[in-house]
């Protein structure tokens, strides 16, 4: 049999030919149009900018009457577009779509110009004229089988449409194209290849790529958090920073070296992120890892079954009421967490953690330790007082990582007898994150509450 052969129509004809039926979109064994408006969009966009559309599988039988077999979707969501008045969505991505403006100048010279249309809610009736004619004239390919009876057209459509859509997760991926690299280095580093409970149909539909843009999102732009992925992609292609992904191949690696099989059911598809979150949190504590996987076993065997949060909810009650993704629930969960690894590590209670602070607290201030720990209760309350005014629950900031240098703030606002209040509420605005390095951090807030005290003046 004779290889297939190529043709090639403007778009108008080939719709042309299909609406009177001499290239039919109707063969038996053709599924539905199952196309949803977002894709529709962006198949216009595609045609408008004159970007590539993969070839139209015909099939021609010996009456020379063609067949689609691949690329029916295509071809109706075409024909919506250009003559059954279906409307672009005010969601459509690339809505600003270029093109050479027809022009007449003074001396009736025509002129072309640059210009630009807002596609938005427009049918194909509302596209400029220069427009209209570009969709018109848009090259499309087919691939022709010659000698098809309905058999062979029924064989070709199996064979072409033997594929799996996108899922909304893979899809999704397709967003975070500029650190698309970095996930995937992540996704195949040991602790998702050995420690962790996802099944291999999770890992082959993207659910691993997804715990990544998650854990990125919960531990770096929660102030921001999307509960859909499609939308945690795009937010971080724009505002992540290869830093934050440095960060999370470190905790990865500890993780590994810390990680037993009596834990990998904590780290599953829907829990990974904030357990992934938590240890980063656990990271700033400068306790050895091999606690924090302790905390695990012990959450796993005890905690999560008995323990309790302020609202009376045990951890898997906590999201029985909204989406397991809801940025309340995962606050929630953070919380209830936080706690419970400060209760099991005795931070905050254990002298050992206090002599560590007022160390920190009298080397950085150049104060007595003494005076420092003879106050130190009203310190801690003033410092509880002023985050609640002043800086979103769930903020980074608030992280138990983060004490040391905000202790060491409010310490220094009663040594200079100024206040923080208003300071704080405009740095929380501006930093969602902090420097690991609690001097470092304490100094750049020290040196901001000073530019910030000039500026009143």
């Amino acid at each position: 049999m004779a290889r297939p052969r190529k043709q090639t129509y403007t778009l108008e004809m080939y719709l042309k030919k299909n609406k009177k039926g001499d290239i039919d979109n109707n063969a038996d064994v053709q599924r539905n149009f199952v196309w949803n408006k977002e894709q529709i969009n962006e198949l216009v966009v595609t045609v408008l900018t004159d970007d590539y559309i993969p070839p139209i599988i015909l099939g021609e039988e010996e009456d020379s009457k063609l067949h689609i077999v691949d690329g029916g979707c295509r071809t109706a969501a075409l024909r919506k577009f250009r003559e059954m008045n279906y409307k672009i969505t005010s969601v459509v991505e690339n809505a600003l779509i270029p093109y050479k403006k027809k022009c007449v100048d003074e001396d009736g010279n025509i002129l072309y110009e640059d210009a630009v249309f807002d596609i938005r809610n427009k049918t194909f009736e509302k596209l400029p004229v220069e427009l209209q004619e570009k969709f018109d004239e848009y090259q499309i390919e087919t691939v022709i089988h010659e000698c098809c009876d309905s058999s062979r057209i029924s064989k070709y459509i199996k064979r072409y449409n033997n594929h799996v859509a996108m899922n909304p997760d893979q899809r999704a991926f397709t967003y975070i194209d500029k650190f698309a690299s970095r996930i995937r280095k992540l996704v195949d580093s040991q602790f998702f290849v050995d420690c962790s409970s996802y099944t291999e149909k999770e890992r082959t539909k993207g659910a691993v790529e997804r715990v990544v843009v998650e854990t990125i999102m919960c531990a770096n732009h929660f102030d921001h958090w999307k509960t859909q992925p499609k939308a945690a992609c795009k937010y971080l292609n724009e505002h992540a920073a290869e830093e934050e992904f440095d960060r999370l191949a470190d905790r990865l690696c500890r993780l590994e070296r810390i990680a037993t099989d009596d834990m990998k059911e904590i780290f599953n598809k829907k829990d990974s992120f904030i357990f992934l979150t938590l240890f980063d949190k656990f990271s700033c504590y400068q306790v050895e890892d091999s606690r924090f996987a302790e905390f695990l076993r012990a959450f796993q065997t005890n905690l999560r079954g008995v323990r309790k949060n302020e609202k009376g909810l045990l951890f898997d009650e906590i999201d029985r009421e909204l989406s397991t993704k809801d940025r309340q629930v995962i606050a929630d969960k953070l919380a209830m967490l936080e706690a419970l690894l400060a209760e099991f590590l005795h931070i905050g209670k254990d002298g050992e953690q206090r002599d560590g602070m007022l160390s920190f607290l009298a080397e950085n201030l150049e104060m007595d330790r003494e005076d420092i720990g003879a106050d130190m209760d009203l310190y801690n309350e003033s410092l509880d007082v002023l985050l609640d005014d002043t800086v979103k629950i769930g903020s980074r900031l608030r992280s138990a990582g983060n004490r040391p240098s905000l202790l060491a703030m409010m310490v220094y606002s009663y040594k200079e007898d100024k206040d923080l209040d208003e300071w704080m509420a405009a740095y929380a605005g501006k930093h969602t994150g902090y420097i690991t390095d609690q001097r470092k951090n304490f100094l750049q807030m020290k040196a901001d509450f000073e530019r910030y005290l000039s500026g009143k003046g």
